[in-house]
């Protein structure tokens, strides 16, 4: 059975959701070049939570993500490392090598959020920029 043109095409992210991505990658390179490789996710967590401040965005910090199952509301211990605007899902990593499931995490998180855009951030990369996984709906 063939299934083409029967996706519902997407809209684009939001100009205003792709300038909100671009601060939260500037906030990454800032943070990376400063401390580098090699320390704890929360550290990581705390500098990014900080530049994102310091350029005036509303910033939520370990948000309670529940999960709605049949009906029924499950407060399960999800937590979203950072939200951006409401608009902007961040998982911060220091790990050796970003997994499938850590891009299935983020996926995850961005469809039980509602949002649409979400930023996988692996700090343990010797560049930033192969750290960074952009994920969107």
């Amino acid at each position: 059975m063939n299934h083409q043109g029967t996706k519902t095409p997407r809209e684009p992210i939001p100009k205003e959701t792709d300038k909100i991505a671009s601060a939260i990658v500037d906030a990454a390179f800032a943070v990376h070049t400063t401390l580098g490789p090699g320390l704890l996710e929360s550290v990581y967590e705390a500098c990014v939570l900080h530049e994102l401040q310091r350029r005036g965005l509303k910033v939520g910090r370990q948000v309670s993500l529940p999960v709605v199952y049949d009906g029924l509301r499950l407060d399960s211990g999800l937590r979203l490392d950072i939200v951006v605007e409401n608009r902007a899902v961040v998982e911060l990593k220091a790990v050796d090598v970003i997994l499938p499931v850590h891009k299935a995490q983020v996926l995850t998180y961005v469809k039980l959020s509602g949002h649409r855009l979400g930023l996988l951030i692996n700090f343990n990369s010797v560049l930033i920029k192969e750290g960074i996984h952009r994920i969107v709906l």
